[in-house]
């Protein structure tokens, strides 16, 4: 059994299919997948809120650093404006995503959080803006947000060092992981593939901090450098690894919600369907508004048109049907929240 591999074991068998996934683990990965979730693939409107960041992460392409960007906030109108769009088109769960900027303050994200509970009743708000104290957790949580996404990146403590300036830690981020389960959220963490200077170790210890996390979602996605960043010269991550890392962690976590990324789909044509087989069960439509779209760019290439787009929906529904899933557009809680009985 997975679950019960040491660290060096689980880093012998990540090396073993660092290339592309054996067939037997991604079998099992849907196997899984399809008994706690059926063939279901959950659909959440992505909006990207504001692409200023106080941060300087080495490998983000928004981060403060970066002079050439062109700098934008949504208004509260646009925001609403982009759930309504959403809401039309079906979707029920909203995700909300920014860099770590100080001109977003805490009141004013409870007052959309709370303008959207009231418009688009039913929907599930989920955040993803970053690390915040308690106080400002707890504020959101209260304002009617029901998750949060925040990515560990890497669970090794040098490991992120190397990829994060001073002043930012893994200890940090793991406090505020920790935190956003104990006051009540529904809580996803991630990391990507193929970051510089990342061993196989590494994501063996990723695995292992998540089996002790036990996040309601996971954010898996290859490293793609952006060429403003100090990373800009190196490769991108692999789509097999990156499919591998998913398969192990839909097997290790049965009942997490596993996005099939942009980012693999931006390697790879088809790496949404083979984010699918390798137990992969959400995909996130760009709702923002189209003329700030290519200003959030984390990585070289964001694909944010087509069926990565709220505008393209009907071919991502296409897309999952062809591919012998069904769309649901409905909130997707994890099972510890859902009031069916699936």
């Amino acid at each position: 059994m997975i679950n019960n591999l040491t660290r060096l074991e689980l880093a012998e068998l990540i090396r073993q299919n660092a290339d592309s996934p054996a067939g037997e683990l991604t079998a099992a990965a849907r196997k899984i997948r399809d008994e706690r979730y059926g063939r279901r693939i959950f659909l959440r409107g992505l909006i990207e809120l504001t692409n200023y960041c106080k941060n300087g992460c080495y490998y983000c392409g928004i981060r403060a650093g970066n002079a050439k960007i062109r700098r934008y906030r949504l208004t509260k109108q646009q925001i609403l404006e982009s759930c309504g769009i959403g809401y039309g088109l079906g979707l029920r769960s909203f995700v909300l995503q920014g860099g770590e900027d100080p001109g977003l303050g805490d009141k004013a994200v409870c007052d959309i959080i709370r303008e959207i509970r009231f418009r688009y009743p039913g929907c599930a708000v989920t955040l993803s803006l970053g690390e915040k104290s308690a106080e400002s957790y707890r504020a959101y949580y209260d304002a009617g947000a029901d998750r949060y996404l925040l990515r560990h990146e890497t669970a090794d403590a040098e490991h992120y060092a190397a990829l994060h300036p001073p002043g930012l830690s893994l200890q940090n981020r793991k406090k505020c992981l920790y935190m956003l389960k104990n006051i009540g959220f529904q809580v996803g963490a991630g990391f990507m593939v193929g970051s510089p200077f990342q061993t196989f170790e590494n994501l063996a210890d990723d695995l292992l901090f998540l089996k002790d996390l036990q996040p309601h979602m996971v954010g898996i996605g290859p490293f793609i450098p952006h060429v403003a960043t100090p990373f800009g010269e190196f490769p991108a991550g692999g789509a097999g690894l990156t499919l591998t890392m998913l398969a192990l962690t839909r097997i290790m976590l049965p009942d997490i919600l596993l996005p099939a990324t942009t980012a693999l789909a931006t390697i790879n044509n088809n790496g949404r369907e083979l984010g699918f087989e390798a137990g992969a069960n959400v995909v996130m439509p760009n709702l923002s508004p189209i003329e700030v779209r290519e200003n959030y760019a984390l990585y070289n290439g964001k694909l944010s048109t087509g069926a990565e787009a709220a505008e393209g929906i009907k071919i991502l529904k296409e897309l999952i049907t062809r591919a012998d899933y069904v769309p649901d557009c409905l909130r997707g809680d994890h099972k510890d929240f859902r009031e069916d009985s699936l």
